[in-house]
């Protein structure tokens, strides 16, 4: 099964660049950038990856973003990121940003986009791999500094390809962000959100309605309203899932009590993705392995996951075609 996923085509539709920000670079470039670091080694860094919330992960998650300064910093992290991703098999990564969060410390905001699109134009074709850009509200920041950073977003339609919302998902719905999203899709972005990671079924519903989603990011906890299970199902609402994320935060006790495979069962379209990798013990392949372990998941269930990866992808119907014909020319020359 290890080989099998590894080679299977897939698409990767929910992961945080600055989520790959693994020890070792981290080091590296705090000594370029003479930032100082609670950590005497990568080794201490990584086991202090250890937290029991999202607010816990998040504290740390920020403070670690202190070394991405430069253009280079963030090309950097992009470019390690894809030589994963295609090691894994990602052939397509739509891949989210968190401006607010370098603005907020002075770096700018042109500084960020033009790391991350310098990566994503130049060594992602070199892998085989095409991307897009989604950049991410921060929910727990107001709703007038989001609206902000979408006017800076304006200038920027060529690489950004749509909008989502995220970071502490408690005390924060989405119903407040509702004039960001219908600016933001007037203005020609598409939109996702985070919603029922850490928050009820109603913040799926919210994601929904008040800010237009075309998928939503964990979902985990829609499973807890037959009626809303129904409706993603009809309407084939992709759930961008993240299992092993979801246990590193306690969203699941254990990977056998996930709902990904109820969500197949119930004709969801679900999908397999890494989220941040760095601080969740594991890229996309990790995940799907981790998962078909913990859940029983045959090779067809995992076949019907690469499947939906590039199905809930914002691709046009003709590459849509031809990644699930390469997914299913896979599978049938892979042994049972």
């Amino acid at each position: 099964m290890t080989d099998f996923v590894q080679g299977l085509p897939k698409a990767e539709l929910h992961l945080h660049i600055e989520g790959t920000l693994e020890p070792e670079l981290l080091f590296a470039l705090a000594a370029e950038n003479d930032v100082a670091l609670p950590y005497g080694s990568a080794a201490e860094a990584r086991a202090a990856y250890d937290f029991q919330n999202l607010q816990a992960f998040l504290d740390l998650y920020y403070g670690g973003m202190a070394v991405l300064r430069r253009a280079e910093d963030f090309s950097r992290l992009t470019r390690a990121y894809l030589d994963r991703a295609a090691a894994d098999g990602v052939r397509h990564a739509e891949i989210f940003f968190d401006p607010q969060a370098h603005t907020a410390r002075g770096v700018a905001f042109d500084t960020v986009l033009a790391g991350i699109t310098q990566a994503l134009d130049n060594h992602a074709p070199t892998l085989g791999m095409t991307t897009r850009l989604i950049l991410c509200f921060l929910r727990d920041r107001p709703v007038a500094e989001a609206m902000e950073t979408l006017h800076a977003a304006l200038d920027h339609k060529d690489s950004i390809l749509a909008v989502g919302l995220d970071s502490a998902e408690r005390d924060h719905p989405p119903e407040p962000f509702r004039p960001v999203f219908d600016r933001a899709r007037t203005e020609g972005f598409l939109t996702v959100a985070h919603a029922g990671e850490e928050g009820p079924a109603a913040h799926v519903t919210g994601a929904l309605d008040a800010l237009g989603a075309r998928r939503i990011d964990h979902g985990v906890a829609a499973m807890d309203d037959p009626a809303l299970v129904r409706r993603l199902a009809e309407a084939q609402v992709p759930l961008t899932v993240c299992p092993l994320s979801n246990v590193k935060l306690q969203v699941v006790d254990d990977l056998a009590d996930h709902p990904l495979k109820a969500m197949l069962e119930a004709g969801i379209l679900a999908t397999v993705n890494s989220d941040d990798p760095a601080y969740f013990g594991g890229y996309v392949a990790e995940n799907y392995r981790a998962a078909a372990a913990a859940l029983g998941l045959a090779k067809a269930e995992l076949t019907q996951l690469a499947r939906n990866s590039f199905q809930a992808a914002f691709l046009p119907d003709p590459q849509k075609r031809a990644h699930l014909a390469a997914v299913d020319a896979y599978a049938a020359a892979q042994p049972a």
